[in-house]
């Protein structure tokens, strides 16, 4: 018999954090978008934080972590250089509030989905409105 109490949906981390990827997009694309991130949501990377560009062949790759749980402002538009592309990954829930929190800042659209049995990752289209 396991003790642990049952822990489902917006009660278990799995469920209220989403982890935010961004990958081959300028640095102050990325700056945006964290945060708007960060003005709806607790997050790893404080509001006006610059994410550093690493040199190397390789893309570098931005990640934060937000918790959905508790919005706490809605998002205002905001303007990129670029259409970027988001990964998100979490709990069903997570993931859709923070995408609906996305849309408004910006025109967001799905271009990729993978289902899990509790969580999924959603690649997202970010653009300007």
């Amino acid at each position: 018999m396991n003790s642990t109490p049952e822990q489902s949906g917006e009660e278990h981390p799995a469920g209220r954090e989403v982890v935010v990827s961004l990958s081959r997009c300028d640095t102050e694309d990325a700056r945006t978008v964290f945060d708007v991130l960060a003005t709806g949501f607790a997050s790893d990377h404080p509001m006006g934080e610059t994410p550093e560009q690493t040199s190397g062949p390789r893309p570098t790759v931005w990640v934060t972590t937000v918790d959905v749980t508790e919005p706490m402002a809605d998002a205002t538009p905001a303007r990129l250089t670029a259409p970027v592309t988001v990964d998100a990954q979490g709990g069903y829930w997570a993931v859709d509030r923070l995408r609906t929190h996305l849309t408004g800042a910006f025109a967001v659209s799905v271009v990729g989905t993978a289902a899990g049995d509790q969580e999924q990752e959603v690649r997202l289209r970010l653009q300007n409105r």
